[in-house]
């Protein structure tokens, strides 16, 4: 449809008219601007109004007071003026108070009266709306295409801001949208009986958005595209209207002339006749209008490069599908639909799948898409696992009303993938599918089973079939541990899930003639639903990994869950024994079938007076104990007891009975058993390890639940483990058994510990058990059987951190059962963790299922390890072992050796940074012990790099805060690297040398006044006789000591706190994540070593990109930057004092521990501010001097930081002279006794 402007010719001096007020208007100084301008400014309003006002007697400070009560109330009438606006459409549309329909109206009286300025006021709101600043005049208005109109515009477009309304946020940005998209239906709807049809107005606005559409300016884009959209589906209305008034009209028409000849209206007909006539014109100019703006803004800007404008389109055109499916509803425009749902973004994915259900649910549009969904039935399959969950839980939607529409639109193997998707973890997802499925399988035919009966002649539930259905899907998705995910799926959907009758009636009731019964594998299946399906009934918990751990249920759903738990109790009261009895051999069943009576309200026993049926469940618990030695029977019997005997219920005195009655047995066998297997001179058979070890695994579990301390078992488990020491015949299992059970027993022995008075007597009693069993599993951690050994390690692990420091919290005489691993024991706790779980995994024959099962147990035994340093009861540089491995085995244990050393710092940054220093040391031993001399080029040497790397990231970017922890590790690396070999002559190149490349890493972390002080101590060290000509094996050292001479011209670096408030200025800064040991490592190589003395250009670089990454990780702190604020003790390393560091180095060359002279405050720079000294070798004879004050000291308030940073130098200098002591002075690290 040709956009031609269809202006009549203008006369001469309105032309002329309009330029001069072009003119005027270009010509107009600044003074004069309008209220409503951005720059505005009242000219009463100087400088002089923030200075301070001059004393002028009282007189002359109330005038003065007035003037500024003038000044303050024109500012505030001028931002009032601003907010108001200039009356504009687009002030009164993004206000919102005048009604659009009144607005519109008097539009069109505008536009009756003179259309030209109507017009140039409405794409004036237009290019206002789109957020530009331009003023569209007369003259342009008359004298330009609107190409040049936009060009125009584009010009003054404000580039630098990116924002415009349609992405503004805030409430009133929100309205406006919504009003933009009222006002231009409103006007189109206000206009269409005639004013749409003069070819004038639409002609003018489809031209302009069209031209609107296609700017490179995203928000022009943006908002003419929504515009244009709303445009057409108002016109799409007009267009429904126009059909209906044809329909109505043809019919008038068709019903006047069937009448007879002489009682026909002739004037009515042609009337009847010129006015369809009129309609169909207008139809098919609506029609015209509806094709050109598809063509011309759709069919582009469905593709464009900004979702939200995708998204627009995806949207509109749904809504024209289903008012106006005559012209829409056409292959030919669901296409579009149909190769969007292909894009990348996953708004404008589900967009299109919104779209497309309404279509479906229809039964009259549903037809229309048959060739469609055979075309894109594929691509909805497989949005159903699309990574955006909103995505895939509408595909799945859209893929039951398909089915709905058609069942055999979709394969079986479609049907399949979206079967499994009721295991999914995405509790949305996977009651999407579950709906599919129950749509699919699970529909109830009510008149087929209606008469259902069993063979006695017991009516069947109609659920019946469906419980079978159900039954077999959950055999064949061979999916049996998560029943309870199958159950949640269908737990709303389908009332089947709570119809125990039905299920209780399949496992007991025999089935009619003609029916096959449930075999092994179904019965079993049905009873796992089953229980799975009382737990939800009686929690209204949805299963672990799917949905909020914690959700709290509403008032509701709590009455809900009150009611579901009282009729399975009612119910399984009576057919629990009855099924017990059943399957009472059968250990799978059992152990199902026990969790049952823990979801119990066990109040119903009484007040419906069903004590009978509580003797028969205790009597076959008692059978189920005696008869069964598997691990999950026992352990769902123990927990039936636990919850049968809670106090809180009058059933608890008999149950307690039932539980007394069976222990006695339980212990009679052991002891026998006991007394069998170990008689003297006679070599145990078979029969009687059996025997005690089903005896042995029956205590076990009941001590696990129950305190037996009241039978006394302690010797005679504990003579097992004693005898597991010295003799290696006795099974393994029975060893493992035994030492858990002891384990459990100091445990009860300790809960019945009265914490506020307990008895001495009895907590030397306790201490003495828990040494003989700790002494007897160290011994068992050499055992020659693996089983042995792990349950030995992880007994070690559980008993130190429950008898630990925190037991003297509760009372001082419970400081006595604290028990304190030794030097030994920790180193072998230690190793235990180099031999079963630092280990390569390269079988791979090995199935899949068993690998992961092996490594589950390895975390847990390295989280074991790891809870004793966190909870400071091993020394962290115990842990160095562990940290070592941390890049070789990131992916199998990354995380948890990522949190240990986060919290190592929290409990001593120091010490934790010369562990990693050790872990470093350790691993350059080990490659020097396979290598002889070290190939620095070597992948080995490179991935030692790579560790010292990460390590370096763990730091983060808070040099101060981590001052004294960085110096450590140098101190460390300088005296390993330097060490000279045992009985080298002086001046031979030390064997550790190429440790210094390691060293290098850890470079940038250094404040720019330790550097010199790092420095002066590597020089110091350097072997006497050191040449400058030194070889090639001396560029390590040349390489460290370039990159601790660069930056010297640098500014001195800042607290993280500091860089983030001159970035962001008074902006609240975003919370940063801790990702500095996830980074990837951008960081600098270490420089390359060069022949003879190197220059400088390699660690410059290398400095230069630091401080280039440091600027782009300032928004995103490192794990380590999580600490409190308050230990910021160590910013006192910025003001070491400067005469005391100067007389220090003219003293002494070695860097010896320093001494206090009382010298006179003097102001120190941070260009001659002193870490500290490094200890020297030569000064180790020396008395250690004990630090004057602890480590982690109360810090000082915000407020005196300052005057302690100018003032108290000395006391700094006391804090930090203990900093080059040995760890032992640390006396918040375990190792010290």
């Amino acid at each position: 449809m040709p956009a031609a402007r269809g202006r009549k010719g203008k006369e001469a001096a309105a032309a002329k008219k309009a330029r001069e007020q072009e003119e005027a208007l270009l010509d107009t100084s600044s003074e004069h601007l309008e209220p409503a301008s951005e720059g505005f400014m009242p000219e009463a309003e100087s400088d002089t109004e923030f200075e301070e006002p001059k004393a002028k007697g009282k007189k002359g400070g109330k005038k003065d007071g007035s003037k500024r009560m003038k000044k303050d109330m024109t500012k505030k009438k001028v931002v009032e003026e601003e907010f108001e606006g200039d009356g504009s459409l687009f002030d009164i549309v993004r206000l919102g108070r005048a009604s659009l329909q009144a607005v519109v109206d008097d539009w069109i009286e505008t536009y009756k009266a003179n259309r030209d300025t109507a017009l140039l006021e409405l794409i004036q709101f237009f290019i206002q709306c789109s957020g530009c600043k331009g003023k569209i005049t007369p003259y342009m208005y008359t004298n330009m295409e609107h190409a040049e109109i936009i060009r125009k515009m584009t010009e003054e477009f404000d580039e630098e801001s990116g924002d415009y309304p349609f992405i503004s946020s805030g409430p009133q940005w929100k309205k406006f949208k919504t009003n933009f998209c009222e006002f231009v239906q409103v006007l189109v709807r206000q206009c269409q009986y005639s004013i749409i049809y003069d070819q004038y107005m639409m002609d003018n606005i489809i031209s302009l958005l069209t031209g609107l559409t296609d700017s490179q300016v995203r928000a022009f884009r943006h908002t003419s595209t929504m515009a244009a959209m709303k445009l057409m589906t108002a016109l799409v209305d007009v267009a429904l209207n126009l059909s209906i008034n044809l329909d109505n009209t043809q019919r008038q028409y068709e019903s006047e002339r069937a009448k007879q000849q002489n009682k026909r209206a002739s004037e009515r007909l042609e009337l009847l006749m010129t006015k369809r006539q009129e309609l169909e014109e207008n139809q098919a100019e609506i029609r015209n209008m509806l094709t050109y703006i598809f063509k011309g803004v759709f069919v582009h800007r469905y593709r464009d490069t900004q979702p939200e404008i995708r998204k627009i389109c995806m949207g509109e055109i749904g809504v024209w599908m289903k008012k106006y499916p005559n012209m829409f509803l056409d292959d030919s425009y669901l296409k579009y639909v149909g190769w969007t749902m292909y894009d990348k973004g996953g708004d404008v994915r589900l967009c299109c799948l919104k779209t497309l259900s309404p279509l479906y649910y229809s039964n009259d549009l549903s037809p229309k898409l048959e060739l469609f969904t055979n075309r894109f039935k594929d691509r909805i399959v497989e949005m159903t696992l699309d990574k955006e969950y909103e995505v895939a839980v509408a595909a799945v939607k859209l893929a039951c009303s398909i089915l709905k529409f058609s069942d055999n639109v979709l394969a079986d193997k479609d049907c399949e993938n979206v079967y499994e998707l009721v295991y999914s973890s995405h509790r949305q997802v996977a009651q999407a599918a579950g709906d599919f499925l129950n749509t699919k399988l699970f529909s109830r035919d009510e008149e087929e089973n209606r008469h259902l009966k069993s063979l006695k002649g017991k009516k069947l539930s109609p659920n019946t079939p469906l419980i079978r259905d159900l039954v077999q899907f959950f055999i064949e998705s061979e999916l049996h541990e998560h029943g309870a995910y199958l159950v949640d799926s269908l737990w709303e959907i389908n009332e089947m899930m709570k119809d125990w009758e039905c299920m209780t009636d399949l496992l007991l009731e025999d089935p009619s003639k003609g029916e096959e019964p449930l075999d092994d594998r179904q019965e079993t299946s049905l009873i796992e639903i089953m229980v799975c399906c009382v737990k939800q009934a009686a929690t209204g918990e949805s299963p672990v990994g799917r949905g909020p751990a914690n959700k709290r249920l509403t008032a509701k759903e709590q009455k809900q869950v009150s009611e579901d738990k009282t009729k399975l109790t009612e119910h399984f009261i009576v057919t629990l024994p009855q099924l017990l009895l059943k399957y009472l051999m059968d250990a799978e069943k059992v152990a199902n079938l026990l969790q049952i009576p823990q979801y119990f309200e066990l109040e119903i026993y009484t007040s419906s007076r069903q004590e009978k049926h509580l003797d028969s469940l205790l009597r076959y618990l008692h059978e189920i104990v005696e008869k069964h030695t598997d691990t999950e029977v026992l352990e769902a019997a123990t927990k039936c007891f636990e919850a049968l005997c809670n106090e809180e219920y009058a059933i608890a005195g008999k149950c307690d009975v039932a539980r007394k009655t069976l222990i006695d047995s339980l212990v009679v066998k052991y002891r026998d058993a006991m007394q069998d297997f170990f008689t003297e001179g006679d070599e145990p058979d078979d029969d009687e390890a059996f025997a005690l070890l089903a005896s042995l695994k029956r205590i076990h579990t009941f001590y696990c639940c129950h305190d037996l301390g009241n039978w006394d078992l302690w010797e005679d488990l504990f003579h097992v483990i004693r005898c597991a020491n010295e003799n290696s015949a006795i099974p393994e299992e029975i060893i493992t058994k035994a030492v858990s059970a002891c384990s459990m027993a100091l445990l009860w022995y300790l809960q019945k510990i009265d914490e506020k008075n307990p008895d001495k007597d009895r907590l030397r009693y306790i201490k003495k058990r828990l040494n003989n069993l700790m002494r007897h599993c160290n011994n068992l951690l050499l055992h020659q059987l693996d089983k042995v050994v792990e349950e030995a390690y992880i007994t070690i692990c559980d008993l130190l951190v429950v008898f630990s420091r925190n037991l003297a919290e509760f009372h001082p005489d419970m400081k006595q059962l604290v028990f304190e691993p030794d030097k030994n024991l920790q180193n072998e706790l230690s190793n235990f963790l180099s031999e079963k779980v630092f280990v390569e995994d390269d079988d791979e024959d090995v199935d899949e299922n068993v690998k992961i099962e092996e490594l589950h147990k390895r975390r847990n035994f390295l989280a074991c390890f790891c809870k004793l340093v966190v909870y400071n009861i091993i020394s962290i540089r115990t842990g160095a072992n562990m940290f070592k491995h941390y890049m070789k085995f990131y992916n199998d244990y990354g995380d948890i050796i990522k949190a240990t050393l986060s919290k190592s710092r929290e409990i001593n940054k120091v010490l934790t940074a010369k562990t990693l220093a050790l872990s470093l040391t350790q691993l350059y031993k080990e490659l020097q012990n396979e290598q002889g001399t070290i190939e620095r080029s070597s992948d080995v040497f490179q991935s030692i790099k790579e560790l010292s790397r990460r390590f370096a990231l763990s730091f983060g970017l808070d040099q101060v805060k981590n001052r004294e922890a960085v110096a450590a590790m140098h101190k460390e690396g300088i005296v390993f690297s330097l060490q000279p070999a045992d009985g080298d002559p002086e001046g031979h190149v030390p064997p550790n040398l190429p440790f210094l490349e390691v060293l290098c890493e850890f470079t940038n972390k250094l404040m720019k006044q330790d550097k010199k002080v790092v420095l002066g101590y590597l020089d110091n060290h350097i072997p006497g006789g050191f040449a400058a000509a030194r070889g090639d094996e001396w560029q390590p050292y040349f390489t460290y000591r370039n990159s601790l001479t660069q930056g010297d011209g640098e500014i001195n670096p800042i607290t993280l706190k500091q860089a983030t408030q001159k970035r962001f200025g008074k902006r609240k800064a975003d919370t940063f994540n801790d990702e500095s040991l996830e980074s990837s490592y951008d960081a600098m190589p270490t420089p390359a070593a060069t022949v003879g003395l190197p220059m400088h250009q390699s660690t410059a670089v290398k400095r230069q990109r630091m401080m280039e990454m440091e600027d782009q990780m300032m928004s995103d702190h490192g794990s380590e930057q999580d600490f409190d604020d308050h230990r910021m003790s160590q910013a006192s390393w910025l003001n070491s004092q400067h005469g005391r560091a100067q007389m220090q180095r003219q003293q002494e060359a070695g860097y010896g521990r320093r001494q206090i002279p009382n010298v006179p405050h003097q102001e120190s720079s941070s260009e001659q501010g002193s870490i500290g000294e490094f200890e020297s070798p030569q000064s180790v004879g020396q008395p250690p001097q004990p630090p004057r004050h602890g480590y982690y000291q109360q810090p000082p308030h915000p407020q005196q930081h300052h005057s302690q940073q100018m003032g108290q130098q000395q006391q700094q200098g006391r804090f930090y002279q203990g900093f080059f002591e040995d760890d032992s002075q640390y006396i918040d690290d375990a190792s010290v006794s």
